[in-house]
C-alpha cells in the first residue's frame, strides 16, 4: 500500500486567495501544475478487457491442497463473479509510476484517485461512467504533478479529494495535508467553477468523508481529524491524534482509526463515546481503513488481516485471517490495506496477497472464508454496491467485477426448481432431463439431454450443447475469459434458449441444424468471440446485440 512520506521534491504552485485554512484556486488555465486530460482518444483507450471474463475464486480447500489429496469431486463453487474491464492508470510527463489508491462509487459514476509509489508528490483523479456495466467509459481525468490524492469523495455534485503536498517547498500550502472540493457535471470534472481548498496539519491527508452538511478528514502522523463546513471547507471543529490512517462515519456517530492506539467512536462534536484499543502493528506511515459491519465496526489491521469489534462495547469479536495463494507472496505485501461489506458479503484488500471474500450466513455468528479472487496486482482499496466490486488494484489500476446475484424475481419464478450442489463440472447424460436455481460456479459443461439453469452461472471452461440436446438458461449465464477464450458450441439439432444475459468470451459456434432462441423482449447476448455459422442454422427472438457479432 502506498507510504506517506514526510518531504518530497515536487512543488505546490497554485494560485489561491488570502485564507489560512480555505483557499480556493482561481485560474486554471494558467497553471502546469493541474490539468484535465483533453484528449477522448487516451480516456476511450484507459478502458480494457484483456483479461475480462470469468473469475476463479481459490478456496481454502484449493490452497491447502485437500482436494488434491482426496478422491472427493470437486464441488461447483459460489458466487459466479466475472471481470467486466479494467481501468488503466494514468501516465503522464512526470507521472509515469502512479497506482490506484481508492474508489468510491455513487449513482451511474466510480471517482478513482492515484497516487505515487515513489517519494515524488504526484497524482490523478478518474471518472468512470458505470451506468451501463458491458461498456464502462473515461468520462473525465484530471492531472496533479505535485500533488498525492490518497483519497476521494462524492457528494451532490462535487468531488472531495484528500491528498498531501510538501508545504515547505510552497508558498501557499500552510500545511501538509489537504482537501480539495470540485465540481463535476455530466461525469466531467468543471474547473472553470474553481476548486475550493482546506489545509490542516499532519504528514499527510489518509482519508475523507462526506456525511450531511459535514466534510470529515484525518491527517497522518501528527495530525488531526478535522470537521470542515461542506459549503465553503470552514473549519466546524478538530481533535489532535497521533497517527490518524481512517475515518468512517454513519447518521449519528463518527470512528477514526489511529495507529497508535485503536478506533475511538466520537460524536458529531468529535467528543470520544468510546475508546476500543488495538494492538496491532498498522505500519509505519501506511493507510488502513475501516468500516461500520451491522452492529459492528470491522478494522483493516495489516498482517493480522481484519479484526471485528461490537460497535456498542468494544469487545473483540474475531480476526478475519489473510488467505495466502499458493504462489510465493512478500511477506511485506500480505497485508489487510482496506475492507468492505456488500450484504452478507465481506471484502478484504490484502496489497499482495489479493482480494479476500468472505459472508456471514444468517446461520452462523462468525465470518466464513470464501477464498481469493483470482485477479492481478496489489490489492490496495476495495469498494462494492448493488451487484458490483471496484478494487483499486495498484499499477492494475481499477477493477470491475460484477457479482452476478440472481434477481429476486428470477428466483420467485423458479422457486419449485432445487437449488443445485453438485459438482464443477456438470454432464448431462442423453435422455436426462435436469433442471436447477441457484448461483455457481463451474468448471465445465457438457449436456446430451436436457438441462434448464435459472439464476446466475459461470464456467471457466467450454460448453458443449451435444447432438440433439437442449440448453434453456434464465438470468445470467457467461463463459470463458477474454485472456483465455472458451466457446459455447451448440451442435447438430441442438437448441440454445437464452432468457437473460449470455456473455461469452469466446466463439458461439452454431453447427448444422442448430438453434439459438431469445425469450422475451429484454435478453442480451455478449459476445466476445465470433458467432460462426456452420451450415443451416436458425436465430430467433428479440435481442441486443452488445458487439453486433450476429450480423
Amino acid at each position: 500500500m502506498r507510504r506517506f512520506p514526510l518531504l518530497a521534491a515536487a512543488t505546490f504552485t497554485l494560485f489561491f486567495s488570502c485564507s489560512d485554512e480555505t483557499t480556493v484556486y482561481e485560474d486554471p488555465n494558467n497553471n502546469n501544475n493541474l490539468r484535465l486530460e483533453s484528449n477522448e482518444n487516451i480516456l476511450e483507450s484507459s478502458i480494457v478487457y484483456d483479461e475480462a471474463g470469468v473469475l476463479d475464486i481459490l478456496d481454502e480447500a484449493t490452497i491447502t491442497g485437500k482436494f488434491a489429496s482426496s478422491s472427493k469431486v470437486q464441488p461447483a463453487g459460489d458466487y459466479p463473479l466475472t471481470l467486466v474491464a479494467q481501468v488503466d492508470v494514468p501516465s503522464f510527463q512526470g507521472g509515469q509510476n502512479l497506482t490506484a489508491s481508492h474508489v468510491v462509487v455513487d449513482g451511474d459514476y466510480a471517482y478513482v484517485s492515484y497516487n505515487t509509489v515513489d517519494a515524488n508528490f504526484v497524482g490523478a483523479v478518474d471518472i468512470v461512467n458505470v451506468k451501463n456495466p458491458t461498456n464502462p467509459r473515461v468520462t473525465s481525468r484530471l492531472y496533479y504533478t505535485n500533488a498525492d490524492i490518497n483519497a476521494i469523495a462524492y457528494d451532490n455534485g462535487y468531488v472531495y479529494l484528500a491528498g498531501g503536498v510538501d508545504s515547505e517547498l510552497s508558498v501557499t500550502a500552510t500545511a501538509n495535508s489537504f482537501v480539495a472540493k470540485i465540481m463535476v457535471y455530466n461525469g466531467r470534472f468543471d474547473l472553470d467553477s474553481g476548486i475550493t481548498y482546506g489545509f490542516q496539519e499532519g504528514y499527510n491527508a489518509t482519508d475523507v468523508e462526506v456525511v450531511a452538511n459535514k466534510v470529515i478528514v484525518t491527517s497522518g502522523q501528527e495530525g488531526f481529524v478535522r470537521v470542515y463546513n461542506k459549503s465553503d471547507l470552514s473549519t466546524i471543529v478538530e481533535a489532535p491524534y497521533l497517527d490518524l490512517r481512517a475515518v468512517a462515519a454513519n447518521e449519528s456517530n463518527i470512528a477514526v482509526l489511529d495507529a497508535s492506539a485503536g478506533v475511538s467512536i466520537l460524536d458529531q462534536s468529535l467528543n470520544t463515546i468510546k475508546d476500543i484499543a488495538i494492538d496491532s502493528d498498522f505500519g509505519v506511515n501506511t493507510k488502513r481503513t475501516l468500516d461500520f459491519y451491522g452492529e459492528n465496526i470491522i478494522v483493516s489491521e495489516g498482517s493480522k488481516g481484519a479484526g471485528v469489534y461490537n460497535g456498542s462495547n468494544g469487545s473483540f469479536v474475531e480476526y478475519i485471517p489473510i488467505l495466502l495463494d499458493p504462489e510465493t507472496v512478500d511477506d511485506s505485501d500480505v497485508v489487510t490495506n482496506a475492507v468492505a461489506t456488500n450484504e452478507d458479503v465481506l471484502l478484504m484488500a490484502n496489497g499482495g496477497a489479493g482480494l479476500c471474500l468472505s459472508e456471514n450466513k444468517d446461520t452462523s455468528a462468525d465470518t466464513s472464508l470464501v477464498g481469493i479472487i483470482q485477479l492481478e496486482g496489489s490489492i490496495n482499496f476495495v469498494a462494492s454496491k448493488d451487484d458490483y466490486i471496484f478494487a483499486a488494484s495498484g499499477l492494475e489500476g481499477l477493477q470491475i467485477i460484477k457479482l452476478n446475484r440472481p434477481d429476486e424475481s428470477l428466483v420467485a419464478r423458479c422457486s419449485d426448481l432445487i437449488a443445485y450442489s453438485g459438482s464443477a463440472n456438470l454432464n448431462v447424460n442423453g435422455g436426462e432431463n435436469l433442471s436447477f436455481r441457484g448461483s455457481k460456479r463451474f468448471n465445465s459443461l457438457n449436456i446430451g439431454g436436457s438441462l434448464l439453469l435459472c439464476g446466475s452461472w459461470t464456467v471457466k471452461e467450454n460448453v458443449n450443447i451435444n447432438q440433439d440436446a437442449l440448453f434453456e438458461m434464465n438470468g445470467t449465464f457467461v463463459v470463458g475469459r477474454n485472456n483465455r477464450k472458451r466457446n459455447v458450441n451448440v451442435n447438430n439439432g441442438a437448441k440454445l434458449r437464452v432468457e437473460g444475459n449470455l456473455t461469452i468470451y469466446g466463439d458461439l459456434v452454431l453447427n448444422d441444424g442448430a438453434t439459438i432462441e431469445f425469450i422475451g423482449e429484454n435478453s442480451v447476448a455478449n459476445i466476445f468471440g465470433r458467432v460462426i455459422r456452420n451450415g443451416d442454422t436458425n436465430v430467433s427472438g428479440t435481442f441486443r446485440d452488445v458487439r453486433n457479432k450476429f450480423q
